[in-house]
């Protein structure tokens, strides 16, 4: 566990937060890292994050990191800490109603299409814009906007990856000013080959998984 405890201290140091990436590894390697003190993990697939949450401590807090559709809300409302992945106002929508159906607030953060490829989900920028004026005037009352997440190009130059980065960080900020809110206060951009650069660039919360685990097997 060197290199999560390396991961640990760099994290810790710069005042982030590291959600580890649990998708596909089994729960005796999830265990492994929460005897080390880890207590955030992040899934991809609703499926794979109930079986996990049944097996596991109950003092995990778990994110939903990945894709989440509509119809896949209601399972994961009543439980987890924060959604990630609020790709567009209709699932926005599906979490109010499921939220307002159990009386709770459901911590969320808008995810925001920085890559270029198209293949990544996310908001544009008159898209963030339409839901932060909803917002302001409360008609998500059970959702708690906590801030931004995005997903850099898959590509070895530095540079591309970091001015996506700096895009998201002014859109982040811009985005705080707007809604003048204390609660919007995170910023969860980086993984496990960019989370250093990530972090040099304004992000407050990263996401490490096959750093951490090794190499994942998706037979």
């Amino acid at each position: 566990m060197d290199v999560l405890n390396k991961i640990t201290k760099f994290v810790e140091e710069h005042h982030a937060q590291l959600v580890v990436v649990s998708k596909t590894y089994p729960t005796d390697r999830i265990m492994e890292v929460y005897h080390q003190g880890i207590k955030i993990f992040g899934e991809n697939k609703v499926q794979e994050l109930l079986e996990k949450k049944d097996l596991l401590p109950a003092d995990i807090q778990w994110h939903m990191i990945g894709h989440l559709q509509s119809n896949k809300v209601k399972q994961i409302v009543p439980f987890v800490t924060l959604i990630h992945s609020v790709d567009s106002e209709k699932l926005l929508k599906e979490i109010q109603k499921q939220a307002k159906k159990i009386d709770r607030t459901v911590d969320i953060l808008l995810q925001m299409h920085i890559a270029k490829e198209d293949t990544k989900y996310g908001l544009d920028e008159t898209e963030l814009k339409t839901i932060l004026e909803k917002v302001n005037s409360d008609q998500y009352s059970h959702l708690r906007v906590r801030g931004l997440m995005g997903m850099a190009t898959f590509s070895d130059d530095i540079n591309v990856v970091r001015t996506e980065f700096k895009t998201l960080k002014v859109i982040f900020d811009q985005s705080k000013l707007y809604l003048q809110n204390a609660s919007f206060d995170t910023l969860s951009m980086g993984m496990s080959g960019d989370y250093e650069l990530a972090i040099e660039e304004g992000s407050n919360m990263v996401r490490i998984g096959s750093l951490i685990f090794g190499k994942r097997n998706y037979s």
